[in-house]
């Protein structure tokens, strides 16, 4: 271990697209707001390039260009009550994230979820498909900025009762990437999800895993100091 290291004792993850594969499932979500207003629906492609900025965001993009801001927000509203109703139709955990928490867990290491989907959303989903796997959650709330600010990073590390230097985030975004340099947290990139590693390397990212299987094998470098 490198001399004044701090041996890692958390590990947080982003939620969709890194922990979470819900992509069908906010596509159909948005496009049964789109339909309820009458507008165009969009893809499966362009519902992955709108998401991870937060869902009143993926409902801007969405809705077509010069939508007033009362029926973007009612638009919204609908996609919220919406999503809340069918968010389990097809989402699921990508393939090995539960042993890869189960192993951290016998490892003692503490795990958090920090997403941009509201937070009302972020500990259902957290609860029916992890359970006591995630020791805490957190999504979009009044008062805190959304990723790429640190703001959130920093209050769920103070819950969790960590530093930066004791704990390692995971997404597959940018605005992950961005979100752990800003906060002072090493950054590992997942490459399966709802970004491109070309994308995560241009916004800094150094280390990236390609199976969720190979996250063990780092975090536990990360949690000996080795990383």
């Amino acid at each position: 271990m490198k001399e004044g290291k701090k041996v890692k004792k958390a590990a947080i993850f982003d939620l969709d697209g890194t922990l979470l594969y819900s992509l069908e499932d906010l596509g159909n979500s948005t496009n049964a707001a789109l339909r309820e207003f009458g507008f165009p629906e969009r893809s499966l492609e362009e519902v992955r390039r709108f998401v991870g900025n937060g869902v009143a965001m993926l409902i801007h993009r969405a809705v077509p260009l010069g939508t007033d801001a009362s029926t973007e927000a009612a638009c919204l509203k609908y996609f919220q009550e919406y999503y809340q109703k069918h968010m389990q139709d097809r989402t699921r955990p990508y393939d090995g994230i539960l042993n890869m928490l189960d192993c951290l867990h016998e490892m003692g290491i503490q795990t958090g979820i920090l997403s941009n989907k509201f937070h009302q959303a972020v500990c259902a989903l957290s609860r029916i498909y992890f359970g006591d796997r995630i020791d805490m959650a957190q999504g979009e709330q009044p008062g805190i900025p959304r990723k790429p600010d640190p703001a959130g990073l920093n209050q769920l590390m103070r819950r969790l009762g960590v530093g930066p230097e004791e704990t390692v985030y995971l997404g597959d975004s940018p605005e992950d990437a961005l979100t752990a340099q800003n906060a002072g947290v090493d950054f590992i990139g997942v490459t399966w999800g709802y970004r491109t590693l070309g994308q995560l390397r241009e916004a800094g990212t150094r280390e990236w895993i390609n199976r969720p299987d190979q996250l063990a094998v780092e975090l536990r470098q990360k949690i000996r100091g080795n990383g």
